[in-house]
């Protein structure tokens, strides 16, 4: 049988699927060693630091191995995948090349070399390997020492071979990895364990989550003498370990992605910015009247109406009559930047974290094409599909917090953005309404903005005109 040649496989980078985006999380494999592979097929599923995107593989061809486990993140350039390009149908064993010297012994640490036939544990469910792989030695390339198995990220031993490490020259791997799964390595990870220093107890010498646990669970203390009275002390200056998915008092959950992107952009923004919040409480008795007949039209069937699509066309009419709060602050060029479009902003909660994609060019969507571009951006952002680009160029924002039963708050906005309109919960409350108090459906509206660019006149304009909306839907159509 032939060896797979080196100018056969192809190396996957690990692109930048954002702009400017450095780094990104491995969620999910979709396949594994010895599967056939089509140009444009999804391979992957990462998390950058501001969504979740799946990547397509550009070439034809049988996967040979993957670098790295899911959730390890991964530099942007970096190799992720290599598939043979050359035409083979599966993983094979490759002839052995002829040793220079007389093969070493063994080191304790490493196992004997795997027998040629037979079948060998994978340990994250991708199936088995019929027997170890090896390359050809290239001419002039110092040896690298490289993973017996070429599976996924389950070598059992390391072997000098021929080659240089993800195109970045000959790099040295001076001892065996230990044997766990990706979720035994994550738990590993937020405990701060070294799994070279865990003893393993699962079959094939695989660590298992006991003996993680085992290696962080704080020394038994001595008995006490039978005369010593009992103490209760405070623990030594070092505090225990506190991290743990099963009952433990504390678990610690690593900054990255999403929350990570969205932490940096809430204090970049709070600390730049000069915020100003303003509030107003109004009957939008009528508004939610209205939300009932829309639902009925026929030229709203199917869409999704409800009381944000409403404030939404508030908010956009609002901005029409005041178009000086649609702007951003460019410092480097002192300038103020007025944008006479409005990319609208939606705040999502999703499982990954808070994210704002925005509606493109929504002042110039109709009634029934805000509602449609409306429903496709919650219904993406809770499938957690929503693109980078889908969250980039935002010009205003709004927040529904009255989702979670909250009246108000104070937003921060987001970087760039010139405002954002926080919703408070709609509920029956008593209001004087035509010199009598009565049940109305009444909420509050926040209003946050860059003093930089909006002043208090400008930005009280904004706030009342989309209380006004909201107290008098009418004036859609006067004001439109």
């Amino acid at each position: 049988m032939t060896t797979m040649t080196d100018t056969s496989l192809r190396e996957f980078k690990m692109p930048d699927v954002g702009e400017g985006l450095t780094e990104a999380e491995i969620l999910k494999w979709y396949v594994q060693p010895g599967d056939t592979v089509t140009d444009g097929q999804i391979v992957c599923e990462v998390e950058t630091a501001k969504a979740a995107v799946e990547l397509p593989i550009p070439y034809d061809g049988v996967v040979r191995s993957l670098h790295f486990p899911e959730g390890t993140t991964v530099d942007v350039g970096t190799s992720i995948i290599a598939v043979d390009v050359s035409g083979g149908a599966a993983l094979a064993p490759a002839e052995e090349a002829a040793p220079a010297k007389p093969a070493a012994e063994p080191r304790p640490a490493e196992p004997a070399p795997a027998k040629p036939q037979g079948r060998k544990p994978v340990l994250v469910g991708y199936g088995v390997a019929e027997s170890s792989t090896k390359r050809r030695p290239r001419k002039g390339v110092p040896p690298v020492a490289a993973p017996v198995e070429d599976t996924l990220y389950g070598a059992t031993a390391l072997q000098p071979v021929q080659g240089e490490l993800n195109g970045h020259g000959p790099h040295a791997v001076s001892a065996p990895r230990p044997l766990a799964k990706p979720p035994v390595r994550k738990l590993a990870k937020d405990l701060g364990v070294d799994l070279t220093t865990v003893t393993p107890s699962g079959p094939d010498g695989i660590i298992t989550r006991e003996d993680v646990h085992a290696a962080v669970a704080p020394p038994k203390a001595p008995e006490p003498a039978a005369a010593a009275p009992v103490a209760v002390a405070a623990p030594a200056a070092a505090p225990a370990p506190v991290v743990s998915y099963d009952g433990a008092r504390e678990t610690r959950v690593p900054i990255k992605g999403v929350r990570k992107a969205t932490a940096a952009a809430m204090v970049g923004s709070a600390f730049t910015a000069p915020h100003v919040t303003e509030f107003v409480t109004v009957d939008v008795t009528r508004t939610v009247k209205l939300v009932e007949e829309l639902k009925q039209d026929k030229d709203m069937q199917g869409l999704r109406v409800n009381p944000l699509l409403l404030i939404a066309k508030a908010l956009l009419v609002a901005i029409k009559r005041n178009p000086d709060v649609n702007a951003s602050w460019d410092e480097a060029a002192q300038e103020i930047v007025v944008k006479h479009y409005v990319n609208l902003g939606i705040a999502a909660a999703t499982p990954r974290g808070l994210i704002v994609p925005n509606i493109k060019d929504a002042h110039a969507k109709t009634l029934p094409q805000l509602a449609e571009s409306l429903g496709e951006l919650v219904s993406t952002a809770k499938e957690g599909r929503t693109s980078p680009a889908a969250m980039q160029g935002g010009t205003v924002t709004i927040t529904n917090v009255g989702v979670f039963g909250i009246d108000t708050g104070t937003p921060i906005l987001n970087p760039g953005e010139s405002a954002i309109l926080a919703v408070g919960a709609i509920k029956p409350q008593p209001w004087v309404h035509k010199g009598k108090v009565k049940p109305r459906q009444v909420t509050t509206l926040a209003l946050s903005f860059d003093h930089r660019l909006v002043d208090g006149e400008l930005g009280s304009k904004v706030l009342a005109d989309v209380a006004a909306i909201l107290e008098q839907p009418k004036k859609l159509i006067t004001w439109a």
